[in-house]
């Protein structure tokens, strides 16, 4: 029998015990209660430890710490060598046999048998057992005790004062320092002054602190949190229609449709029909299912799909402070209200009117074919010629000393003399209107082939005959020259005529597009030529193209200029009126969409700040329109009165409308053959 085994029998119980703690195999440790039985063992085994370690360290030449994990298996599971017989592959390739284990029993008698088997541990991935030495085993009992790996920390050490307290010298009194001790920073006082010099500035913006709302909605919607704003904008779909009285299983007899209302229902277009008719039922259980239940989530699943949502920020805004300020009505008079005098007289539609320069007499051209002339203060008819075709235009000219009148009907253009003046005014109007002999214009433009000048016997005045219908006649302010525009009329729409040297020559311009009106410019040397989409504006003199005014409009009809020079309205056939700051840009300062049809005349008042348009829907609209001499302060333009009074006749309405030029009065031209005065 063997040493081990004479020895088993006063040692069983305490071996027993150790078994299951220190199973190398699971690589871990318990802290043991009995500790004496190691402490013996270590005893014992001292002096073979001390004189095993030379001979260990003669035999390697490196420690443990040194040597490189020895892993043949690589990166996999250990698991999947469990059923294996070997584990892993050496350097050639081979694989490498597991070790055979030792049995409960074995290991036992092992432990018996050796007194360092305890500190055997099993290497499963290098299936090999390793040893651990003393100083390892102590480091894993303290960690098991719960201190220090190493003995030689100590976490109860005295506490150490760095400082030395034997020289200090502590105050007589504690109390703060007195403010009148404090000495302020020069610099900072100048740092302080160059900030607020920034802030006055305005290079330094102080932002206002955020006020945190005092309320929340109890059952809001989180829709509107704060937070969402920082991400993507959530919006909400829309909500369905809740539910009414007349979409319950039992309604009111009120809520039920009639047989012959739902009869009706069937004649009625898709879209305007009733999308729900009320039914009655006794009960739940008679309640059929509803058949359109597919559909309407179908729709309405579209609808969460396709539907655009746009978040819409709602403002809080009063709509009066939208509002332009503009000042009373009451401080802008005078200006034309109602219906002093009316003319009566013409048998046709009245086309064209126009107002002599003192403002006594006042001229008006009929579709009937005759020109009268008016007493303005007693609206007598004072003179009347028989044109013998409809009046287009008439044009007074701008001199009083020169009482003619510029009448156009069909390709004709007539000076006419009204016979006002003295009788050196009537000497030199005659001669002015005197033709020798038939001239033609400019033979270097080989005019004659389109236009001549002819004496007119019947009335006793010059006529100019056209080889298209002339639509519009404007004179010069200094009342020699005289423009007529021919829509048709093509490279010779627009025409210009010197009357005292019986001269005509055309434009020198190029038109693009047919031309509607034409204009003098009150005090330079400016032409205007409206065409249906433009305004164009030429220096003759210069003989250049100043500026292209973009109207943006359907279609123009007519055009007037400031009495200043630097703006000027437009009037459209689509019932709008265009202002334009000749100075400020080529693109309208103002549009006003006043009247429902077309806007038939615009005219600027010479001395007040007003200007008026007419209109096929029978009103005028007359407006106060303020021009400052500052630059920088933009027009005034403020709607005052409409005046009514005309009737309508085969769709027309107000033809014309001219402004007295001394006075704040307003004369119309009417298709049902009268001309109204309005007077403040």
């Amino acid at each position: 029998m063997t040493p081990s085994l004479r020895t088993m029998n006063h040692q069983e119980s305490q071996k027993l015990a150790k078994v299951n703690s220190l199973e190398m195999r699971d690589m871990g440790f318990t802290e043991r209660d009995n500790s004496d039985g190691l402490d013996d063992n270590h005893d014992l085994n001292e002096q073979s430890e001390s004189s095993q370690s030379h001979l260990a360290v003669d035999e390697s030449d490196s420690s443990e710490d040194e040597v490189a994990p020895r892993n043949t298996i690589g990166d996999v599971p250990l698991e999947w060598y469990k059923d294996e017989k070997h584990i892993g592959y050496d350097i050639a390739g081979k694989k490498i046999t597991k070790k055979e284990r030792q049995d409960k029993l074995h290991s036992f008698l092992a432990n018996a048998d050796d007194l360092k088997n305890w500190r055997k541990i099993y290497d499963e991935y290098n299936d090999e057992e390793v040893e651990l030495t003393k100083e390892e085993t102590k480091l894993i009992r303290r960690l098991l005790k719960g201190k220090a790996p190493h003995a030689e920390f100590d976490p109860y050490a005295p506490y150490i004062d760095w400082f030395k307290w034997d020289d200090a010298k502590h105050p007589l009194s504690s109390a703060p320092e007195p403010k009148r001790r404090f000495i302020p920073s020069k610099w900072e006082s100048k740092k302080v002054v160059e900030y607020v010099r920034a802030i006055r500035k305005g290079l330094i913006r102080l932002e206002k602190p955020k006020e945190e709302p005092h309320f929340y909605l109890l059952w809001g919607d989180d829709s509107s949190s704060a937070d969402r704003t920082k991400h993507l904008a959530y919006i909400p779909p829309p909500k369905p229609k809740l539910p009414g009285h007349e979409e319950s299983y039992n309604p009111s007899l009120e809520y039920m449709p009639t047989q012959e209302e739902i009869n009706s229902y069937q004649l009625m277009y898709e879209e305007d029909r009733p999308k729900f008719i009320p039914k009655r039922f006794t009960s739940f259980r008679s309640i059929p299912a509803y058949e359109n239940a597919i559909k309407d989530s179908f729709e309405r699943c579209l609808d969460l799909y396709l539907c655009p949502r746009v978040r819409k920020k709602r403002i809080n805004i009063d709509p009066e402070s939208l509002k332009p300020k503009l000042p009373s009505r009451q401080d802008l008079r005078p200006y034309p209200v109602t219906c002093y005098l009316e003319y009566r007289g013409h048998e046709g539609a009245v086309l064209s009117i126009s107002v002599e320069p003192s403002g006594q007499w006042i001229a008006s051209g009929s579709k009937d074919g005759t020109v009268r002339i008016w007493e303005v203060e007693t609206s007598r008819c004072l003179r009347v010629w028989q044109v013998g075709e409809a009046v287009q235009h008439v044009a007074w000219n701008p001199l009083p000393e020169l009482p003619v009148l510029a009448v156009s009907a069909g390709p004709d253009v007539l000076i006419l003399n009204t016979g006002f003046g003295n009788e050196e005014e009537q000497k030199k109007i005659k001669e002015l209107l005197h033709i020798g002999t038939p001239n033609s214009s400019d033979d270097s433009d080989d005019m004659s082939s389109f236009l001549s000048w002819f004496q007119d016997e019947k009335h006793d005045c010059i006529r100019l005959r056209h080889y298209r219908t002339v639509s519009s006649v404007e004179w010069h302010r200094k009342g020699d020259y005289l423009s007529t525009v021919m829509p048709a009329g093509e490279s010779r729409a627009i025409l210009i005529h010197q009357i005292s040297k019986k001269l005509t020559q055309r434009l020198p311009f190029k038109l693009h597009g047919l031309p509607v009106s034409s204009i003098f410019h009150p005090t330079r040397s400016i032409f205007f030529v409206a065409t249906k989409k433009n305004v164009r504006v030429y220096d003759l003199l210069k003989q250049k193209l100043i500026k292209k005014l973009e109207t943006q409009l359907r279609e123009v009809s007519s055009i007037a200029v400031h009495p200043a020079g630097d703006n000027v309205i437009v009037g459209s056939k689509e019932g709008k009126l265009c202002w334009f700051d000749m100075d400020l840009s080529s693109k309208p300062y103002k549009t006003l969409k006043c009247h429902p049809k077309d806007i038939t005349n615009v005219a600027f008042h010479r001395s007040y700040p007003l200007f008026a348009s007419c209109s096929d829907d029978c009103t005028a609209y007359v407006f106060h329109s303020m021009v400052y001499a500052d630059l920088n302060q933009s027009p005034l333009i403020v709607p005052l009165e409409i005046l009514r009074g005309h009737t309508s006749s085969d769709g027309r309405g107000v033809m014309d409308c001219k402004f007295h030029p001394r006075q704040p009065w307003l004369f119309t031209a009417g298709a049902d053959s009268s001309i109204k005065l309005y007077c403040h």
